[in-house]
């Protein structure tokens, strides 16, 4: 059953709930830093909220709560990858 202390690690429920769809590789590596259900939230908040977390003075994210960012960040798209993005030369034929 998913946890719903703060200071319960984390379940698979906990993880899909949060994030909904992920790998099951991705979900095991989130459960695998042993974070709880508080420290998921934060690190939803940082990848969120940055700068308003900077501003309010909150130190940057590190322990388990920076591996959840990390691996959280990976599951974002890139603007790189948005073929819209794409700022290079035009190629015309004239």
């Amino acid at each position: 059953m998913a946890s719903l202390s703060g200071s319960e690690r984390i379940t698979r429920d906990d993880v899909i709930k949060a994030i909904g769809s992920a790998d099951d590789v991705t979900i095991a590596q989130m459960i695998a830093t042993g974070a709880t259900v508080e420290e998921l939230a934060e690190a939803q908040a940082w990848l969120a909220n940055d700068e308003p977390m900077m501003n309010a003075g909150r130190p940057l994210a590190t322990g388990r709560v920076r591996e959840l960012v990390d691996i959280l960040s990976e599951l974002e798209p890139d603007d790189d990858d948005d073929p819209g993005s794409f700022t290079g030369p035009s190629i015309t034929q004239g």
